[in-house]
């Protein structure tokens, strides 16, 4: 039976890579609109004990991001436009007060906007909260690029001390409670 697993797994495995390398060979190139057909955001939101603030990071894809922005705030955007930047950080700031909201030790979190910038394909977003006692259990309403696609999925990393806690929420689910 090992032998048989052995097998299984390796003719798996080949069959995965030739996928993975013959695959963009035959596929046409997607249209601009539909670039990567999965619409994914990550919060990470950390306690760092020196500091004792909370520390967020919103990752959000580029083209996403500006269709939400657009949509919200019905005006043009450009996040990678330099000479917007100012008027671009003042749309992110709103966004991201209006879709994530954080609660510590059931105590809603002012979060500070430090600013944005583009890293390849995506948007960093930058938060942090004012000093705060360790949390024993942090809340988070995530409603992220909600309102743009019915199957976005915005995944929620919570770490407390090193310890790690993730939460996948498939829309329209937008809220993550973890205790540590």
């Amino acid at each position: 039976m090992n032998a048989m697993a052995a097998m299984t797994s390796f003719l798996g495995k080949s069959l995965l890579y030739c996928y993975i390398l013959v695959t963009p060979l035959f596929v046409k190139a997607p249209a601009k609109a539909n670039f990567h057909p999965l619409h994914v955001s990550t919060s990470d939101i950390s306690f760092n004990s020196t500091d004792k603030q909370m520390e967020v990071i919103c990752t959000i894809f580029t083209d996403d991001f500006e269709l939400a922005l657009e949509k919200q705030f019905h005006t043009k955007t450009d996040l990678s436009r330099e000479d917007m930047h100012k008027a671009m950080d003042e749309l992110v700031k709103k966004y991201i007060n209006a879709h994530l909201q954080l609660k510590a030790n059931a105590t809603a979190l002012p979060l500070n906007y430090l600013g944005f910038e583009i890293n390849r394909e995506a948007v960093n977003v930058y938060l942090e909260s004012g000093k705060i006692a360790q949390p024993k259990s942090i809340d988070a309403q995530v409603t992220l690029l909600q309102s743009l696609y019915d199957d976005q999925l915005n995944i929620v990393h919570m770490t407390v001390n090193g310890k790690r806690k993730s939460t996948r929420l498939d829309a329209p689910a937008k809220v993550v409670s973890q205790t540590f």
